[in-house]
């Protein structure tokens, strides 16, 4: 699944850059676990926004949509017109 990939591989970059290299599924928490920090939503809405459209300004942020690489995903399927 493209979107699985491309979430995981900029989380695992965004893991990266703070030194964190430990093994990331898809269902483990991100934000609820302390790996990422509140600062770090921002980085992953505005990766959102621009790679899959998703549209925080009409749909509302919240960070437990995000907790994980499958919440993520969801929400990018969430956002698509149908």
């Amino acid at each position: 699944m493209e979107c699985a990939q491309a979430v995981l591989n900029f989380v695992q970059e965004l893991l990266a850059q703070k030194g964190d290299r430990e093994p990331l599924a898809t269902d483990s928490p991100l934000f609820s676990n302390a790996r990422l920090q509140s600062i770090d939503g921002i980085q992953v809405a505005l990766f959102l926004e621009e790679r899959f459209g998703v549209d925080f300004a009409s749909m509302g942020f919240e960070q437990e949509k995000i907790d994980t690489v499958d919440s993520i995903c969801a929400l990018i399927e969430e956002s698509q017109p149908r």
